[in-house]
């Protein structure tokens, strides 16, 4: 049969005849072709519309003839696949996995070399990857480059990232396509870390908006033995083109046959919460490799670190004779290390009174006087705790409490030491009550010359999350690679910062629509831990010597918890804030961290987003809502409620004169009971949002 449809493939001005698969729904389709001189070509269509015109697709090697001409079609196959599968954490218990499959077996007169191309079209987007079979021909090799197009009609709206090689911690631009420049933004990234190919580079996922009112996400799935993809902008044309994270030396992918590419995707819908609301990057990696997943927990927890990143305590030892922090925040005083075993005591019992999982310490062990900046290769060993931290003591008496310990692992980039120490310290872990670790990777990768989204460190990271199942330990890493589906296949990756977190508004702060972004780009690979939770705006307030605000509500915070999903989520400000509003503090106490259903009811990137998530483990729902810069209007229909039953609605709302900048602390709290019949019209202030707990009457 392969052979037959071999033979059925005409030539028609020097183009093969197009192939073609298609979406379930057949809203969207991919055709694939081979030009006149055997370049392998494909396009996208949205319904009617031309999304992606004829974009080659190809690999560069090192030192052998290119992988993007001089092909012939061997074979070609069209599969379907259905099913549902069951997250071990996630947005909603069940997801179901829907795709038509074309793949083409291509072979490259001259050397012979065989490359597989894998296409799969899903109601939500395309996916295609390149697939290198066992081969004489091809053994090992080096990839140098790859010639990936993403051909585009029109001067979208876009939200792009500069492309950093070793940081996402930036704020989003929205420009038009034809004005992306990295030469026209601040590209101060907060550590210092700046690695940047070119003004016209973005980093992806890559949120755009079409004139015509089309969303396109941009992205990759399943990074694993690969080098990150960043895209080169041609902004005459509104071309894109792969651009791989190189290493060291230049080179981008060290790879052996029989082996694959990551998945390049293109998500596409008129209404911006398909984007959201896909399962597809999940659905592109593999199944779940651990068999037992039942101490893989969702945890909510507070902790020592959001007095270091406001100047009120340091992560060092002998902080009390410095006058700045590690970050070069001025210390409200004479400055005290802060993770002390009083002060770890003070967290847990403020956990343990308000029913959170976990604390959280930084700065506890032996190492921070010099951890930045330096280039040191040993800096931590991740087991020598400082002197005034009783790592038993604190032990025995978070576990007297119900409270777990959260690990704190920082590298200082410094991957063969943290590699050297690893079972050592995940070990101690053990040993000592600790079941989830936050790593960190803070400043230039070492060995020098290294990234941190290059192929040898994107392999570091998996390796550190694969040890991590030995112990049963779960990660949560910071400055990492932002993620692409990979908590499928190794849930115990319950989380990952990658991105601009709330520690930058204690830096300067975050643009005020910065969180109704995020959702639409770095929330698509997996669960972010954003830190949310800020009640206090004014920092100078904790701390005259720095004078950053928050740029957000409290409504907004609490918004947040809903709107950017993670099974580990923080309240990150400090104890004394949260005594302040102990009534806007009850929503955190209450919204859970794992849930059964995921409903996105308004959305549009860079403006505003809300969502409704009903818990696992009763008949609740809560609703968040995060907005921009605009106050505007939210008028939501409660039709996901189960029909026949009441409801008490607890919205935590802006005032009618709360403004993130000016008065980002007036909020109201009001009930009312509601049904599935109900519609809830709120005012959001800019920077705003609200919370909406909805409880059954039983």
């Amino acid at each position: 049969m392969k052979q037959l449809f071999s033979l059925l493939i005409v030539f028609s001005f020097g183009f093969t005849q197009a192939q073609t698969v298609s979406s379930p729904s057949g809203k969207i389709s991919l055709s694939f072709q081979l030009s006149a001189s055997g370049q392998p070509t494909y396009s996208v269509n949205y319904k009617t519309k031309s999304v992606v015109v004829s974009s080659d697709l190809g690999i560069q090697l090192k030192d052998k003839p290119a992988l993007n001409i001089n092909f012939e079609i061997q074979t070609s196959k069209n599969n379907t696949f259905n099913e549902s599968w069951k997250p071990v954490l996630g947005e909603q218990a069940s997801i179901v996995n829907h795709y038509n499959e074309l793949v083409v077996a291509l072979i490259q007169k001259g050397t012979n070399i065989k490359v597989n191309l894998v296409f799969r079209a899903f109601d939500e987007g395309v996916a295609f990857r390149y697939d290198f079979p066992k081969q004489k021909e091809l053994n090992y090799f080096i990839i140098s480059n790859e010639d990936t197009q993403f051909n585009l009609t029109e001067n979208n709206k876009v939200f792009w990232l500069p492309g950093d090689f070793d940081s996402n911690e930036y704020e989003y631009n929205e420009t038009q396509f034809s004005d992306i420049d990295n030469s026209k933004i601040n590209m101060n990234n907060g550590i210092g870390v700046k690695s940047i190919p070119g003004k016209y580079t973005v980093q992806t996922p890559l949120m755009m908006k079409s004139p015509s009112g089309l969303y396109v996400n941009i992205f990759e799935a399943a990074v694993v033995n690969y080098p990150v993809m960043h895209l080169k902008a041609d902004v005459s044309s509104y071309k894109l083109k792969s651009e791989l994270v190189p290493n060291a030396i230049g080179d981008k992918a060290y790879l052996q046959t029989p082996c694959v590419s990551p998945w390049r995707t293109i998500m596409i819908s008129d209404d911006a919460r398909d984007i959201v609301a896909s399962k597809m990057i999940l659905n592109l990696n593999e199944p779940s490799q651990l068999e037992d997943t039942s101490w893989i927990k969702p945890m909510k927890y507070v902790g020592i670190w959001w007095e270091m990143h406001v100047g009120n305590s340091t992560w060092d030892y002998a902080g009390s004779q410095n006058a700045t922090t590690d970050f070069g925040t001025k210390l409200a005083s004479t400055g005290r290390h802060g993770a002390t075993t009083d002060n770890t005591k003070r967290y847990i019992d403020f956990a343990a009174k308000h029913g959170f999982d976990g604390v959280l310490v930084e700065g506890w062990n032996e190492g921070w006087e010099d951890w930045f900046g330096h280039e040191k290769d040993y800096v931590f060993d991740f087991i020598s705790a400082y002197p005034d931290f009783d790592v038993k003591g604190i032990h025995e008496y978070a576990k007297s409490k119900g409270i777990k310990m959260i690990m704190h692992h920082e590298t200082s980039g410094a991957t063969r030491n943290y590699e050297r120490h690893l079972d050592v310290a995940y070990q101690f872990m053990k040993d000592n009550g600790y079941n989830a670790v936050k790593s960190g990777y803070v400043g230039n990768i070492l060995p020098l010359g290294e990234h941190h989204y290059s192929q040898s460190i994107l392999n570091h990271y998996q390796y550190c999350i694969e040890k991590a199942v030995d112990y049963e330990i779960m990660v949560n890493a910071h400055e990492a690679v932002r993620p692409t589906g990979i908590c499928r296949t190794y849930p115990n990756l319950i989380g990952n910062e990658s991105a601009r977190g709330t520690e930058f508004q204690a830096f300067g702060g975050s643009k005020a629509n910065h969180t109704t972004v995020l959702p639409f780009t770095r929330l698509m690979g997996g669960p972010m831990d954003y830190t949310p939770g800020i009640f206090e705006m004014d920092i100078a307030k904790l701390n005259p010597g720095n004078n950053s605000h928050c740029n957000t509500t409290i409504a907004n915070q609490l918004g947040l918890y809903v709107v950017m999903y993670s099974p580990l989520q923080m309240a990150a400000d400090l104890p004394e804030n949260y005594n302040r509003f102990l009534d806007a503090f009850q929503f955190i106490k209450d919204v859970p961290v794992e849930w059964a259903t995921s409903k996105y009811v308004e959305a549009e990137p860079g403006y505003y987003i809300t969502t409704a998530r009903k818990d696992k483990n009763s008949n609740n729902w809560f609703v968040g809502n995060v907005n921009g810069l605009n106050a505007r209007t939210s008028t939501i229909s409660l039709d996901f409620l189960e029909k026949g039953k009441k409801y008490e609605a607890t919205i935590y709302a802006d005032a009618s004169d709360a403004h993130y900048k000016t008065n980002p602390q007036a909020y109201k709290i009001t009930k009312q009971i509601v049904t599935h019949k109900s519609k809830l019209k709120m005012t959001t202030a800019s920077g705003g949002g609200y919370g909406i707990s909805i409880v059954e009457v039983k």
